[in-house]
């Protein structure tokens, strides 16, 4: 009997570290900003190149999904787009926000998503770290991108929120994403392994 109760314990032991692992980053969002209209090296889009990523990861995870917005839309124009971008970023802007999360206390880790513009994330997205409190939580970056990577976002998250841990980040490029799906849910998947989301 008591080897039967014992072997009981181990088995619940085993049980609950796994479940632990399971949900060891808690409750999850996935939040990012992306454009549709024409992209550079891309053409005209109807899905954001960042949403396809976003939309993979939360899938990937069993995350929530939400979609930054700002109260004016940028252009489809490619260049009228640019041309706004800059001087935002020259300006170092806080675009109004459309969209808010409900309940952003529950959430324990949040990968944030965006473009690179100018060698940064879109002003919208700095608007968005500084209307929440992050301490104590996981931020995870991802972006997409024309051949800058992540352009140290990572770090700028950091200055951005220094009460919170920031992992490693995931850049893919906006053309791969838009064109090849399977490529980037390859990528995508290696790197959640990596910062260990995904067995």
């Amino acid at each position: 009997m008591k080897k039967f109760l014992a072997l009981l314990i181990l088995v619940g032991m085993i049980f609950t570290f796994g479940q632990s692992a399971v949900s060891a980053q808690g409750k999850i969002l996935v939040a990012y900003f992306s454009r549709t209209g024409e992209e550079y090296g891309v053409g005209n889009i109807k899905k954001g190149n960042t949403a396809i990523v976003a939309e993979i990861i939360a899938k990937k995870i069993d995350a929530d999904l939400f979609e930054i917005k700002t109260v004016k839309n940028y252009p489809l124009n490619y260049d009228e787009c640019t041309k706004i971008a800059s001087s935002e970023k020259a300006k170092n802007a806080r675009p109004e926000l459309a969209t808010h999360v409900e309940n952003f206390a529950d959430y324990d880790t949040i990968f944030i998503g965006s473009p690179i513009w100018y060698g940064d994330a879109p002003m919208a997205i700095y608007t968005f770290l500084e209307s929440y409190d992050f301490s104590g939580k996981n931020i995870v970056p991802f972006v997409t991108h024309g051949g800058s990577g992540l352009s140290g976002i990572d770090q700028r998250f950091s200055l951005a929120c220094p009460d919170a841990t920031i992992l490693q980040g995931f850049a893919v490029r906006g053309v791969t994403a838009q064109n090849n799906f399977s490529e980037t849910e390859e990528k995508v998947s290696d790197w959640l392994k990596k910062i260990n989301f995904l067995k």
